[in-house]
């Protein structure tokens, strides 16, 4: 065989080992569940490294008014997952329309889906029944985080389904459902602005509300984490530390190695801190934190873990 022949064999021999050897480009999947009648969609990414071991799941809600689209650009969990290798996955709320202006049924809010009383209960463990059936998920990693509505939702699911979802990071959120009787314990992280004008830090009526026709009256974030340290048997007494804005607190030693942690932000606003401002109606994000960054370090470290 001629030198130029047996070269040119070799080149190819060896960009077909490489291409072998490459791990799998970063894939995403549209998909939707029939729940009570009606489509329910979702987009599921999965991580470059996806293989043979199960990888944590994030659920990641987008506030009232936007989609799944909203929730990934302002977020930016797509990269992280990448980075992190974590399934992550943006649901769709519910509206009159079918891709836009949706809303989730977090208790005492918001819009349509309060209204028309959508159990998107029912719809996260479907989703997360169908994701687990088709995906290699660890089942003692689901997480959920979102941000306003989203967030409300997160505290929701954190009640009524807690034996799927074992931690929760809500976002300028506010915990406003009436029965909660968890059946486990859930690490929750929130993370709040004092300046919020949607979701007032010391909770009461927003002073302002895009939505004027579901007037309500928020609880404080201090209620929430009242309530879940007491619900997962965490230390009494936070471990407390600034860095100029952010004050974190920490009631960690719960049950089952969950944790209740809060990140007030002094002066931040009614936005996801870090992220991406989808319009210039929406409240600036907080650019001194990385709530994405820090949201993951907070599920990684809180696995579901045996009782002790």
């Amino acid at each position: 065989m001629r030198p130029a022949r047996l070269a040119a064999l070799l080149a190819v021999l060896l960009l077909l080992l490489a291409r072998a050897d490459a791990r799998p480009s970063p894939r995403d999947f549209d998909q939707a569940i029939d729940v009570a009648g009606r489509s329910r969609a979702f987009r599921v990414h999965v991580p470059p490294g996806y293989g043979i071991d199960p990888l944590p799941l994030v659920i990641v809600f987008h506030g009232g008014g936007g989609n799944w689209q909203s929730a990934e650009r302002q977020t930016g969990f797509t990269a992280l997952a990448d980075r992190e290798n974590f399934i992550v996955v943006y649901p769709n709320g519910s509206g009159r329309l079918a891709d836009r202006l949706l809303t989730w049924n977090a208790c005492n809010c918001c819009g349509y889906a309060l209204d028309r009383k959508i159990d998107d209960v029912a719809f996260l463990r479907a989703m997360v029944k169908s994701l687990r059936a088709n995906f290699k998920i660890d089942a003692d990693r689901i997480y959920a985080t979102g941000i306003s509505n989203g967030g409300m939702l997160c505290y929701r699911l954190a009640c009524e389904l807690s034996d799927v979802i074992v931690g929760i990071a809500p976002v300028a959120g506010a915990f406003n459902c009436e029965v909660c009787k968890p059946i486990r314990p859930v690490s929750v992280l929130a993370i709040h602005g004092t300046a919020d004008q949607h979701v007032l830090y010391e909770g009461g009526k927003p002073k302002k509300r895009a939505d004027r026709w579901h007037p309500r009256v928020d609880r404080s974030v201090s209620y929430a984490v009242r309530f879940w340290v007491a619900q997962d048997g965490c230390r009494p007494d936070p471990i407390r530390t600034e860095n100029g804005d952010v004050i974190r607190d920490t009631w960690p030693d719960g049950r089952f190695g969950s944790e209740v942690a809060l990140i007030t932000i002094r002066g931040g606003a009614h936005s996801w801190p870090g992220g991406q401002r989808l319009n210039a109606r929406l409240d600036p994000p907080y650019p001194g934190l990385n709530a994405t960054e820090e949201i993951w370090r907070f599920f990684a470290a809180h696995p579901r873990r045996p009782s002790r």
